[in-house]
């Protein structure tokens, strides 16, 4: 696969956040994108109001960008939140909230991909309890993603950055993917295999791809050190798209990395214009 054959997406979270968010996809597809990704956008609306929501639609309809991954509400992120779906009490009720939204707005736009973050420990709480409540919201995710014909996600974060979320390992994300698939009988929660937390763990990442392609949604790249675009650290990306491949993952690859101190358009130099294009798998 590599850089030549995979399908590329650009994640509006994190790249082109000099703009305001309704400008993002017409800026992505003016620097070659046809497919881009999304946290969830409003990190303190779990139920925006339906102009918001209509607003978006829009803006990614009009730039002719497809949507392929968006997570459910999720906290504060960028910020100190990890996730909500383990976190009792409000940030969880706030969750559930979100669940049909999410899949809804997903659905209205093709996109087939929802990634629900696990979350930070809590101080004073029992982990089980959080583990029992996660599975539950999970479960419920899940259920919702079944409903609009989409993948519930589940990934690993790293410790490093992370040191308060439980899920920072493959083995770990994979634990939670097999009781969400127990639970609900429906099959349908798969990895996100994100390169560079798994590498900012230290995992053996070619171990990781031939172990868990099969159970893999989606894969997220960017370079380490310094979660800067491929090429500006020392992982072997192209390599390993390469392995993902040969190991049977046809999937969308999100661009999650900072592009620096220049703007976001011109972080892009390491992949040529025309394979920046993408159809979907």
């Amino acid at each position: 696969m590599g850089f030549s054959d995979a399908r590329f997406d650009v994640n509006l979270s994190i790249l082109f956040t000099e703009l305001p968010l309704l400008e993002r996809p017409a800026a992505a597809a003016a620097a070659g994108f046809t497919a881009v990704e999304l946290w969830w956008p409003w990190t303190d609306a779990p139920v925006p109001a339906q102009r918001q929501l209509d607003a978006l639609r829009n803006a990614l309809r009009d730039a002719g960008t497809q949507l392929v991954g968006l997570n459910f509400y999720a906290g504060q992120l960028p910020g100190p939140d990890r996730g909500a779906l383990s976190v009792p009490g409000e940030e969880s009720e706030r969750f559930r909230a979100n669940v049909e939204v999410a899949a809804d707005f997903a659905q209205s736009l093709g996109c087939t991909a929802l990634n629900a973050l696990y979350g930070n420990r809590v101080q004073g709480v029992d982990p089980a309890a959080q583990d029992a409540l996660a599975l539950e919201n999970l479960t419920l995710a899940a259920r919702a993603a079944h409903r609009v014909g989409a993948t519930l996600l589940i990934e690993a974060l790293n410790a490093p950055e992370s040191p308060a979320c439980p899920i920072v390992s493959a083995p770990k994300a994979i634990e939670v993917v097999d009781a969400v698939n127990a639970a609900t009988g429906l099959d349908n929660a798969r990895f996100l295999m994100d390169l560079y937390h798994l590498a900012r763990n230290g995992e053996d990442l070619e171990a990781v791809i031939d172990r868990y392609t099969p159970l893999t949604g989606h894969v997220q790249i960017a370079d380490n050190p310094g979660r800067g675009a491929p090429g500006t650290g020392t992982l072997p990306l192209e390599d390993l798209l390469d392995r993902l491949h040969t190991n049977g993952y046809t999937g969308w690859t999100g661009l999650e990395y900072q592009p620096g101190n220049t703007p976001s358009a011109d972080a892009f130099a390491w992949l040529p214009r025309p394979q920046r294009a993408t159809t979907a798998p």
